[in-house]
């Protein structure tokens, strides 16, 4: 049997995340006709349906789901081997492999690229993108060294560094009566609407949040799932809806009418870790951990120093 070509998985990843023709034929710059055409070519070649579709409306199929997974590994792979290629043509010694999602603070992010090693002078940090569940399976996996993850529950497979613990940020119109609070708690959100990023992104903080609000006898109206922050101005307006989001996202569509406050509830928090393998052997991996640990103490510390003495 011959293998699809990567074109072909590519196409099939994108329409399975963005599950919208529109949007995923942008995102790899084709026309629609040119992505349907990929799609139906990877259908036909498999022998089955990857997708349900119905004008602009997609759903991938129990198959097309199983195979997705696997795709974005295959296409990882492929991506990391030409890099790596690359990286040793061009002069780096050593690729370390990092992953991110999207609502990574680029604090963060810039942060582990400033860190350098002595032990390994000609080191160089490729970044990939995925959401943070998908980002620990692929540490596990040995396709990544390390991933910058956020809300992941704790695995034995995974030793972590916590670099971050905050807030969630509720995006609201700016005319809401709760955006008159500084903060808000979960209490004040009873019987709206609400607006959370699926459980694609990370079902264990879908999961949390509704958890935590039905423990404490809080119940949204109505839940809207989105794919993206980007999504969630309009369900904002048009609902007076309260989205659940990290700082990042809610600040990137706080504009046109929507503002955010930080929501006060002590068991919804966004932790967010360096990840690594328990079992790495990794002399670079281990060396970039404990120089990330130094620099953000060495943050800290200095974060600190700015604070206005109290008391005088």
């Amino acid at each position: 049997m011959a293998l699809p070509e990567i074109r072909l998985l590519q196409a099939a990843i994108a329409l399975a995340e963005e599950l919208n023709f529109s949007r995923a034929a942008e995102r790899l710059h084709l026309t629609q006709p040119a992505l349907s055409k990929q799609v139906f070519e990877l259908e036909a070649q498999l022998g089955f349906r990857l997708f349900e579709r119905n004008h602009q409306i997609v759903h991938l199929t129990d198959a097309g789901r199983a195979f997705v997974e696997e795709a974005r590994e295959a296409v990882f792979h492929a991506e990391r081997a030409v890099m790596a290629a690359k990286a040793v043509f061009n002069g780096a010694d050593e690729i370390l492999n990092v992953g991110k999602s999207a609502y990574t603070d680029p604090f963060l992010v810039s942060t582990l690229l400033s860190v350098r090693l002595q032990l390994f002078p000609g080191m160089r940090v490729k970044l990939w993108s995925n959401y943070s569940n998908a980002l620990a399976h692929q540490v596990i996996a040995g396709t990544l060294d390390l991933a910058l993850t956020t809300g992941v529950p704790d695995n034995p497979k995974l030793s972590v560094l916590n670099l971050a613990d905050n807030p969630f940020y509720i995006a609201m119109s700016e005319n809401d009566e709760l955006a008159m609070n500084r903060e808000l708690h979960i209490e004040d959100m009873h019987n709206r609407h609400w607006i959370l990023l699926g459980r694609h992104a990370n079902a264990h903080l879908y999961d949390a949040i509704q958890l935590v609000a039905s423990d404490k006898g809080i119940r949204p109206s109505e839940i809207h799932p989105v794919m993206s922050p980007e999504e969630t101005p309009e369900l904002i307006l048009e609902h007076r809806g309260l989205a659940f989001l990290p700082r990042n996202a809610a600040w990137r569509i706080s504009r046109d009418g929507i503002t955010m406050r930080p929501l006060s509830e002590p068991q919804l928090r966004l932790v967010t870790n360096l990840a690594v393998r328990s079992e790495t052997k990794s002399r670079l991996v281990k060396e970039f951990v404990r120089a990330t640990s130094r620099k953000m103490d060495s943050l800290a510390l200095k974060s600190q120093g700015r604070l206005p003495l109290t008391g005088s």
